[in-house]
């Protein structure tokens, strides 16, 4: 799956990079017609250690998927993102199984 990566202010490092598409690719097991997405990763500026915030765009036919995480590492709000699109996908699937029948 593509994914189109966006750090703002602030540059991402490779691993963070490839750690957030490895997780990804793996929602494709659970939908295999994931078209593309787009990942924002900011800084927020507040005082809490939770400053880190991922956002997640995925298009599939049809339909467009969101999630947003904050979180004090960017490994740890991919995650929650990811498992948020996870669930919005098996969500997904079963509505479109179930209207076919």
């Amino acid at each position: 799956m593509k994914l189109q990566m966006h750090s703002i202010h602030f540059d991402a490092d490779q691993k963070l990079i490839d750690f957030i598409q490895r997780k990804a690719d793996k929602l494709e097991t659970y939908y295999d017609q994931i078209i593309d997405g787009e990942v924002f990763m900011r800084l927020d500026k507040n005082e809490k250690n939770e400053n880190k915030l991922l956002e997640i765009k995925l298009n599939v036919p049809g339909k467009q998927f969101f999630a947003k995480s904050q979180s004090d590492s960017f490994e740890a709000a991919a995650d929650e993102a990811i498992e948020g699109l996870r669930r919005q996908i098996k969500k997904y699937k079963e509505k479109v199984v179930l209207a076919k029948q």
